[in-house]
């Protein structure tokens, strides 16, 4: 027979080693695994236990859905190794080049229309701070305006489609990756458009911040029409990617066959497909595609666990016993993701939670917030939870979009200045997600019109 604990003890042992050996710096993947099999043998009757382990792994592996992922990723790897990334920023740069804050609205502007693409963050922010950082200090730009921009743009890649951690979000959560995908347009682009308003109106109010390009590179209008058609056949690939899903022609794994198909006729359009950019995109595609599901795997089954042994009840107890109400257990929730996004990664924070957090926003009842139907509640907390992990890339001591900028940074910038570079974006980040909250019409409203 296992040993007998009581759930609040249960609690605080798991969460609390959980803590104790990713601060040691283990990977999360061996470390949630890791421990959810030493529970089961503590906890359960040894062998029969450990049947937990294939019961919660094998519907992950047989999932139609998830197989998107490594599609997405390897079509980001195509167009990013096809110098896709490189072009669209001088195309955007050159028809912005006379605004003052120029370069980094372009920064961001193209991290928005790269994060359609590229559903994977690290290859945004490193890409733009190896190609924009540069071209904006150059030419006297704050670093701290150019670093948060780079920054704040590359974290898009989370929220806008076609998103990984939004299909992963709708396996977990067994919801349609589609209305997802849809519900996170216009909080996508509210964040980006924010963004680029914060950093105009900072560099028109302080020049010095973000100076406007010099005469000699600006260019006339004809030439920016010549300019933008080179961006013509990328930009039609994510509307051909996006445009199959939102109309309902094709699932969004089929998008994807698509998408991987395309990028390839990208890259022969820019003369880059050759071995080299093949095998290069494979090795990523492998990689990232390996790191997730390995996550999932050991998240999944330590969370099985805690919620076996009643962990679900126990947190949802304790959320309804602080008598905070429907909207005070919503604003806990997100405060917690806060909080553990600045230690932990988004696949981490999403399997952890998200099994225990909607069943309890179920629980309260679409008319707890206003709505009439309960589709639209738990579609409004999903694109909720993918706004609130954009703050976890941006977020100290932890943040990964932080690391990433350190990475291709200059030496002289000290890590204390990426992180106040980040501060501004992160508070915008919060208006964004508080306006979600107040007026849920910028997440259903979309969703709604297309699926009726």
């Amino acid at each position: 027979m296992g040993l007998e604990i009581s759930i609040e003890w249960l609690t605080l042992i798991m969460f609390g080693s959980l803590i104790v050996l990713l601060m040691a710096g283990l990977p999360l993947a061996f470390v949630t695994g890791g421990l959810a099999c030493v529970f089961l043998f503590i906890l359960g009757d040894s062998w029969q236990a450990l049947n937990i382990v294939p019961s919660r792994i094998f519907p992950l592996m047989t999932n139609y859905q998830l197989s998107a992922i490594p599609l997405f990723i390897f079509m980001a790897a195509m167009l990013e190794r096809a110098g896709i990334i490189n072009d669209m920023f001088d195309v955007i740069y050159k028809v912005l080049g006379g605004v003052r804050g120029g370069l980094a609205a372009a920064t961001i502007i193209a991290s928005t229309i790269l994060a359609a693409m590229v559903g994977v963050i690290g290859a945004a922010v490193v890409t733009m701070g190896i190609i924009a950082l540069p071209a904006m200090l150059k030419r006297n730009y704050d670093p701290e305006i150019a670093m948060g921009s780079i920054m704040a743009g590359g974290t898009l890649g989370i929220l806008i489609p076609p998103s990984i951690l939004a299909i992963i979000y709708a396996v977990v959560a067994e919801q349609s990756v589609g209305e997802l995908f849809i519900g996170a347009v216009f909080p996508g682009l509210l964040l980006s458009g924010l963004y680029v308003l914060y950093v105009v109106v900072r560099c028109t109010i302080n020049p010095a911040l973000g100076p406007a390009a010099p005469l000699e590179e600006r260019i006339s209008f004809v030439e920016k029409i010549r300019v933008l058609s080179r961006m013509s056949a990328p930009i039609s690939l994510i509307v051909v990617v996006l445009g199959v899903i939102f109309s309902g022609v094709a699932t969004p794994v089929e998008a994807a066959g698509i998408g991987t198909f395309g990028a390839f006729i990208v890259a022969a359009i820019h003369r880059k497909l050759d071995w080299a950019t093949v095998q290069g995109a494979c090795v990523t595609t492998l990689k990232a595609s390996a790191m997730v599901i390995w996550i999932m795997f050991g998240a999944t089954i330590f969370v099985g666990l805690y919620v076996l042994h009643g962990g679900q009840e126990f947190v949802s107890d304790l959320m309804q016993g602080l008598g905070l109400g429907p909207w005070g257990i919503l604003i806990l929730m997100q405060i917690i993701l806060i909080f553990l996004g600045m230690f932990l990664d988004w696949v981490g924070i999403l399997l952890l939670c998200v099994p225990i957090f909607v069943p309890i926003i179920k629980g309260l009842g679409a008319q707890a917030f206003g709505f009439a139907d309960p589709d639209d509640l738990v579609l409004w907390f999903g694109v909720l939870y993918l706004v609130n992990m954009q703050m976890s890339f941006l977020s100290p001591p932890f943040g990964y979009a932080l690391f990433y900028l350190r990475g291709v940074a200059p030496p002289e910038i000290p890590m204390a200045r990426i992180f106040r570079a980040a501060i501004p974006f992160l508070m915008i980040q919060i208006v964004a997600l508080v306006m979600c909250m107040m007026f849920p019409q910028i997440i259903i409203w979309l969703p709604r019109l297309v699926y009726g």
